[in-house]
């Protein structure tokens, strides 16, 4: 058991320490300034060996408007901890241990072993000792389908908003057990986090078309209002780890470009996408869409098509289309709204052999806040989504080749919308004009999205979602 030294000096802070490194770490929202950090919360697991230190600090960046808080998982060692240079945070002296290397937690096999036992074992943290701040547990919420410890773990790399852990893992016999992969939240927020709330739902309900939830780590931290309030949340998640297989962005870009059918696996992902709203239906519930969701759409698409016309001038001159569609809005009939994926395409879907296509990563659009992305909206927006997917196969092909626009990837793509609506439809029931008409407002949104997207961060793509934009304002009849 490691003893906490309450008393003992510091130099650097933690605070300190974090400050410096975190502007250099994807997953940080304030490119190009420093934090100024406080400390809301923290916990801190037990290292059976008592050797290692492990305590996860929530702080509040006060320089960001709004305040966003982060989770940051630490590891205090008393030698170097070999193989993981690249994630020292930096060196501290303790005024009673001397030298201590700081780590990032989730590079750390003790953090790690620490977290998943927590959360399979719905057991709870320690208490942490500091000062300012809460120092509420955290507390593990287990779905009981898999037990075991872990045996070795890694990151994965390329990670904008959370950092995924992959586990190895041994049963309690001491057998190899399934593998599973557990995500380390790192901006936190208030309130239950989509990604485990829908994806615990379809587990539940038995849904194959999703990776198995195991559990999850939930904890409370300080408003960073200052008010004396609580905020709670969910910290990490834990699931199956699906191994050797790859998404459906990589299957589908082979195929367009060699030019290989692949209405039936189109198909097939429809039928999927619509057993999967079917199920989120059931088990979470629908309510009928109120005057404000369709005035809250309205003024959505209104902001992305002005941000668009920022970044490419040109798309001004289609205002008169632009709100003739929208104006459409108002009169179409709307479904009932429900819980669905909210950031839909290829690269969240899985291409998994003898279960076919599982969906992931249910988390919504990252940068939209919490409290936007857990409420019920329509399934025409996941179906909006992949239809953009497949018109950004073709788009990336014809970059690449250097072809027309309308050569056969553009057919490729054309055949894929069709057969993908043709799949959803055999599930769900035909679209109707309306519901079409929704499909297409929705994708002229997301379109519009790409465009100001790839203005600031993709240049060379800008032309996808432009055309795209073209295409849907003139275009009659139903997607395609």
């Amino acid at each position: 058991m490691a003893i906490v030294h309450k008393g003992a000096s510091l130099v650097p802070s933690k605070l300190e320490l974090i400050t410096g490194w975190m502007p250099d770490q994807r997953w940080y929202a304030g490119k190009g300034r420093l934090p100024r950090l406080e400390r809301v919360g923290g916990f801190r697991f037990e290292d059976p060996e008592g050797q290692v230190g492990v305590e996860v600090v929530l702080v509040a960046d006060l320089a960001a408007s709004p305040v966003v808080v982060y989770q940051v998982p630490l590891t205090y060692r008393g030698a170097p901890l070999e193989g993981a240079e690249h994630a020292l945070i930096g060196t501290m002296d303790h005024s009673v241990l001397g030298p201590r290397w700081v780590y990032d937690g989730p590079h750390d096999p003790v953090y790690v072993a620490g977290l998943v036992d927590t959360i399979l074992t719905g057991g709870q943290s320690d208490e942490a000792q500091a000062s300012h701040g809460s120092n509420a547990l955290a507390v593990g919420r287990p779905t009981g389908l898999t037990t075991g410890t872990v045996t070795s773990s890694r990151v994965l790399t390329g990670e904008q908003s959370n950092t995924s852990i992959i586990c190895r893992m041994a049963a309690p016999d001491g057998g190899p057990a399934e593998p599973l992969i557990v995500k380390v939240f790192r901006i936190v927020q208030d309130g239950e986090n989509p990604d485990v709330v829908v994806q615990s739902a379809l587990t539940r309900a038995g849904s194959p078309r999703v990776p198995a939830a195991f559990g999850h780590l939930s904890g409370a931290w300080d408003e960073p209002s200052g008010s004396g309030a609580q905020q709670h949340g969910h910290l990490a998640f834990a699931q199956e780890f699906i191994p050797g297989v790859e998404d459906a962005w990589r299957v589908a870009l082979v195929a367009a470009a060699s030019g290989t059918d692949f209405t039936d696996r189109a198909r097939e992902l429809g039928a999927v996408t619509a057993e999967i709203h079917q199920v989120l239906a059931a088990t979470l519930g629908r309510q009928e869409a109120s005057a404000a969701a369709r005035e809250a759409l309205l003024q959505s698409m209104r902001g992305r098509y002005a941000a668009a016309v920022a970044s490419v001038p040109a798309l001004a001159s289609r205002q008169s289309d632009v709100e003739a569609l929208l104006g459409q809005v108002s009169f179409v009939a709307w479904p009932p709204l429900q819980r669905i994926h909210g950031d839909y395409h290829l690269g969240q879907v899985l291409d998994v052999p003898e279960r076919g296509w599982v969906a992931l990563d249910f988390e919504g659009e990252p940068l939209r806040p919490l409290a936007e992305r857990v409420r019920p909206d329509l399934v025409q927006r996941d179906i909006a989504g992949m239809l953009r997917s497949f018109d950004y196969v073709a788009g990336s092909v014809r970059l690449s080749s250097g072809a027309s626009t309308d050569d056969g990837p553009g057919e490729w793509a054309a055949d894929c919308r069709l057969a993908f609506l043709d799949g959803y439809g055999s599930v769900a029931g035909e679209l109707h004009a309306d519901d079409r008409t929704l499909v297409r407002v929705l994708e002229l949104d997301k379109a519009l999205y790409e465009v100001d997207y790839e203005a600031r961060n993709r240049p060379t793509w800008l032309p996808i979602p432009v055309e795209a934009v073209g295409r849907i304002l003139s275009e009659k009849g139903p997607p395609g």
